[in-house]
């Protein structure tokens, strides 16, 4: 089959100039061509419960999670209802394996968990298998996990990735808050024996027990550095932080071990390619090669690092150097328009049978495979944070904040403790904000919730301030409603240059007259006359066409909009969006500050990450468009 090498570009352009899909989607939409029904690890070996399965799942969540496609989403759902049971078992899984590899999947257990759907129960308690695993797992003296029962008393870098993901949003999740300081463990036992202190790179392995063949007598190491174990530890600890609290006393040091890995993967870059060598110390050696999989793992690692703030944005530039080679060394466009990967190395191990004793010539001799899911799933995670990097300043040093205080409604979390929830930023169900909040965090802003009345101080420093369905004494029973001090604040905030945004929900489910004494200061008032009232799944009742050339939504041309209350304008107030005689969506300018006003919350979950509503209904547009307007000022 014909092949043709791809242009260096983080997006690919037609002939005709028309940018098409980025590549992340391009490549997870050649998997499943390759993979329609079952993802296949090995070739002509059944389908099992595997990491590079669960790797490739987190890499069609993230795609999902920048499409709201819900293809990705179904694909995911459908892998695991194959694995597993109603009552939790796993197809194929051992515990008594004790192998961290078999821990990786469990991440898509958590997500599938967290969202809102009949029947989700069985990925808890599969993801409860897992978590007493680890529980009972063989460790070290010292606390460190074998990385497998037939490994005794040896630390693979490989490991770290496997278990400490899912370990830290299980622990998150179900309050194991315990549990942190063993994951903190994890990684401070890889710093403490495994990294060499004359190049800082990391050795593959270590043997407490200094027994196998392969391990140092005096040291316990593994003989090289092998870039695709450094990768999994790097990925490992850019994913772990996503979920290890901020106010712990050990989050610091996971930070100062990314600190601490940057220049080094900076150093060993290959200066005319910009990618990596297999054995990443030895660049001039015969027989070394530039690697694919570990490429990807180095580029995920600097850019989301950087773009976390966790080390110096200058890593920025080595991620961009190396995105710009993989794309030129390792990706090709077959002639079906597909994407593939080229020179992955199938694996790299230490002791079993065959024994790999760890040598230059051992890891040299493994074949290298063309889309090798080891590099397909680390080249979705990189161009997933190149294609972040391209929108990250938007928003940059802006905060938004949401409301806590008017909308304040509380329910059982996981664990029977009282949580806020209803459009809120944490909440995964249908009825928060999550996917919302994640489009600002993507253009670089950060999310804050205002807990409290609005004041001067609590709302100084913010830059967008949403206020979304305040209470009736139906949500909850002592709400918190609207006053004329808080009405006061906030249009002083406005005024000095804030953007506000304001939410109503039909006059059923929302405080209308006292929020609407907020809105009216600004020209705009909730009508009381509601719209859009949808039967069941008749959704072409909540159609609402945007002409184009909106000045806000210019990317989206129809979104879906339920049950909203209309709106009635004065003074400088202008129309966003109107239909049939009705004002559906208003602004206006307020001082040196700008208000936006809709009678409904419609970019909730539910509306927005494609799970629901029909595919050419672009709310998870409109929420990129708004985002963008909001911040852009």
């Amino acid at each position: 089959m014909k092949k043709y090498i791809l242009y260096i570009s983080f997006f690919c352009f037609s002939i005709s100039g028309q940018a098409q899909k980025p590549y992340s989607q391009q490549m997870v939409d050649s998997f499943i061509g390759w993979y329609p029904d079952s993802i296949v690890v090995k070739p002509r070996v059944k389908s099992t419960w595997d990491y590079e399965q669960g790797l490739m799942l987190k890499a069609i969540e993230k795609v999902w999670r920048r499409t709201a496609d819900t293809k990705y989403y179904d694909y995911i759902l459908a892998d695991m209802n194959r694995f597993v049971a109603e009552d939790g078992i796993i197809k194929t899984y051992k515990t008594e394996d004790y192998n961290l590899d078999n821990i990786n999947s469990g991440r898509a257990l958590l997500m599938l968990y967290q969202q809102t759907q009949p029947g989700k129960d069985k990925f808890k308690k599969a993801a409860d298998v897992l978590w007493h695993q680890l529980e009972n797992q063989p460790k070290t003296k010292e606390g460190a996990y074998w990385h497998k029962q037939r490994y005794p008393y040896q630390i693979w870098l490989d490991g770290l990735f496997m278990a400490e993901p899912f370990s830290a949003e299980y622990a998150k999740i179900f309050n194991h808050t315990e549990h942190f300081d063993h994951i903190a463990k994890q990684f401070a036992q890889v710093e403490k024996y495994m990294v060499d202190p004359k190049t800082g790179l990391i050795f593959h392995g270590y043997d407490e027990s200094k027994s196998e063949k392969w391990a140092d007598k005096k040291t316990g190491l593994s003989p090289h550095f092998w870039s695709r174990a450094i990768g999994w530890y790097g990925m490992a600890l850019v994913e772990v932080l996503d979920y290890f609290p901020e106010n712990h006393p050990e989050r610091p040091k996971l930070i100062k071990y990314l600190q601490r890995l940057a220049p080094v993967l900076a150093k060993y870059q290959d200066s005319k390619s910009g990618v990596w060598y297999q054995m990443t110390a030895l660049a001039g050696k015969k027989g070394n090669y530039l690697e694919a999989s570990a490429s990807c793992m180095f580029v995920y690692t600097l850019a989301k690092a950087s773009r976390m703030g966790y080390i110096s944005p200058i890593y920025q530039a080595n991620a961009k150097k190396g995105y710009a080679g993989i794309l030129k060394e390792f990706v090709e466009k077959e002639a079906d328009g597909s994407l593939a990967l080229q020179k992955t190395v199938s694996v790299g191990g230490l002791g079993g049978n065959p024994y790999r004793d760890g040598t230059y010539e051992y890891y040299l001799s493994e074949p290298l495979r063309k889309n090798d899911l080891k590099g397909v799933g680390p080249f979705i995670f990189a161009s997933i944070e190149m294609e972040i990097l391209e929108e990250n300043n938007i928003g940059k040093g802006k905060k938004v904040a949401l409301d806590y205080y008017f909308n304040r409604e509380f329910r059982k979390d996981w664990n029977g403790q009282n949580e806020q929830f209803h459009y809120t930023w944490e909440d995964t169900y249908h009825s928060g904000f999550l996917w919302w909040g994640d489009v600002f965090k993507n253009y670089g802003a950060k999310l804050t919730a205002i807990k409290d009345k609005p004041t001067s101080a609590n709302l100084k420093g913010q830059n967008v301030y949403i206020i979304v369905d305040p209470d009736t004494k139906k949500e909850t029973a002592a709400p918190n409603f609207m006053d004329k001090t808080s009405i006061e604040n906030i249009k002083n905030w406005v005024n000095a240059g804030g953007t506000l945004v304001l939410m109503a929900n039909d006059t059923a489910n929302c405080e209308i007259p006292k929020f609407n004494e907020l809105s009216k200061t600004f020209g705009i008032a909730f009508s009381g006359k509601s719209r859009n009232m949808v039967q069941g799944t008749q959704w072409h009742q909540g159609l609402v066409d945007i002409p184009s050339g909106n000045q806000i939504f210019n990317n989206t041309q129809k979104v879906y909009v339920k049950e909203l209350v209309t709106l009635q304008l004065s003074g400088k107030a202008y129309p966003i969006i109107e239909e049939g005689g009705d004002v559906i969506m208003a602004a206006t300018n307020f001082g040196k500050g700008r208000v936006f006003v809709i009678g409904d919350p419609w970019l909730y979950n539910e509306y927005v990450d494609g799970r629901r509503i029909p595919k050419e209904y672009q709310n998870y547009q409109a929420a990129k468009d708004l985002a963008k307007w909001v911040l852009s000022k």
